[in-house]
C-alpha cells in the first residue's frame, strides 16, 4: 500500500526546486492545503491578501496545532476586546489573558477579517494593493497587531518560502475545499483530512482507523455514497493509505497521459490502476478491449486515455 500510495503521488507531484523544498516545513504546507481557499473567499470579500491570512494563521497558531487552535479554534490570537462569544483564559504577555474562542474555523478566519476591516486601528491598511503583502505586514505591525518586534519579517518570510503571494492574485476559488476547511475537528488535535484535486475530482489518503462512514461524515457525503463512488461495498475495509475519491470517477486519465500507457507491475490489479488515474473500473477494460475477467500480467501495457 505504500509502494501504491507512493506512485499516486509521484504522477500528481509538481516539482519544485530541492533546496527550498528542504527548508519547507511539511505541516506548513498541510495548513496552506486545507485552508488556502477559505483564505481567498476572505480575501475576495474583504480585501486582505490571502497572504497575510494565511501567514498570521500559520504564525500565530503554529499551523494550527497550538494549544489555543486546538482548544478554541482561535487561529489569529485575537484576544477578548469587548468580544461577546465564548472565550477562553491562555498565558500569553500576561498569565490567563482571555481570548476568543469559535465553534470552527471558519468563524475564526471571519471573524479576523471583520477585525481588521472595521477596526479603525487598522483602517490604512486597506488603502494597499492586496498585492502588497510587505506593506500589509509591516502595516500589521506597525498597527500593534503583535508585540513581537519580528512579526513583519516572520510574516514576510513565511510568504517567500511558500509563494503564498501567488494566492493574492486569485479570481476565485474553490467552495468545496473552502467549506471543508470550515468543518470541526473531529477530535480534539486531529486534523481534518487534506483534500486535493486529481483528474477533475477531490481525493484524500484514508487513516488507520477509518472507515467509509468516518470519512461521509467528516466530508458531508452519504458513506453509501462514498463507497459507491470508489467502486467498493459500503462495508469494505478501508485500509491505511487508500485513494478515496468524493466524486464519481471519470471515463479516462488526465490529458497528460495521453501517449503515457501504464506499464503493470507486480502486485497490481486493474482496480488499482482505475484507482490510481481517477477513472472508473469499467472503462480501463473498455480502452484496453479486454474482458471483465482478464487477468493482468507484469509487463502488460494499459491504456488509460
Amino acid at each position: 500500500m505504500k509502494r501504491a500510495l507512493s506512485l499516486f503521488l509521484s504522477l500528481i507531484s509538481i516539482c519544485s526546486v530541492c533546496a527550498q523544498q528542504m527548508r519547507r516545513n511539511s505541516s506548513y504546507q498541510i495548513y496552506i492545503e486545507q485552508y488556502k481557499d477559505l483564505a481567498i473567499e476572505q480575501m475576495l470579500r474583504y480585501n486582505i491578501p490571502a497572504s497575510i491570512t494565511l501567514a498570521q494563521g500559520l504564525f500565530e497558531s503554529r499551523a494550527g496545532q497550538s494549544d489555543l487552535a486546538l482548544r478554541s479554534n482561535n487561529h489569529f490570537g485575537i484576544k477578548c476586546h469587548g468580544w461577546q462569544g465564548r472565550k477562553v483564559y491562555h498565558d500569553d504577555d500576561a498569565a490567563g489573558e482571555c481570548f476568543r474562542a469559535y465553534d470552527n474555523v471558519r468563524q475564526s478566519f471571519e471573524d479576523h477579517s471583520r477585525f481588521l476591516a472595521n477596526n479603525t486601528r487598522y483602517k490604512r491598511l486597506f488603502s494597499l494593493s492586496r498585492t502588497d503583502y510587505k506593506g500589509w505586514a509591516h502595516g500589521l505591525k506597525a498597527c500593534g497587531y503583535a508585540t513581537n518586534p519580528q512579526y513583519a519579517y516572520g510574516l514576510i518570510n513565511i510568504i517567500e518560502l511558500y509563494n503564498l503571494q501567488l494566492y493574492d492574485r486569485s479570481t476565485g476559488y474553490d467552495k468545496f475545499l473552502a467549506d471543508h476547511a470550515s468543518k470541526d475537528r473531529p477530535q480534539r488535535g486531529q486534523r481534518l483530512h487534506p483534500i486535493k484535486m486529481y483528474n477533475d475530482n477531490y481525493y484524500l489518503i484514508a487513516r488507520a482507523g477509518d472507515t467509509f462512514k468516518s470519512i461521509g461524515k467528516e466530508v458531508g457525503i452519504s458513506y453509501r455514497k462514498l463507497a459507491r463512488y470508489n467502486e467498493r461495498a459500503s462495508d469494505d475495509t478501508v485500509e491505511e493509505g487508500d485513494i478515496i475519491y468524493l466524486k464519481k470517477k471519470r471515463k479516462r486519465a488526465s490529458k497528460a497521459f495521453k501517449n503515457r500507457p501504464h506499464i503493470v507491475k507486480n502486485g497490481e490489479s486493474m482496480y488499482y490502476i482505475s484507482q490510481l488515474y481517477g477513472m472508473r473500473l469499467k472503462y480501463v477494460y473498455k480502452k484496453n478491449h479486454l474482458p471483465d475477467d482478464y487477468q493482468i500480467k507484469v509487463g502488460d501495457t494499459i491504456k488509460v486515455y
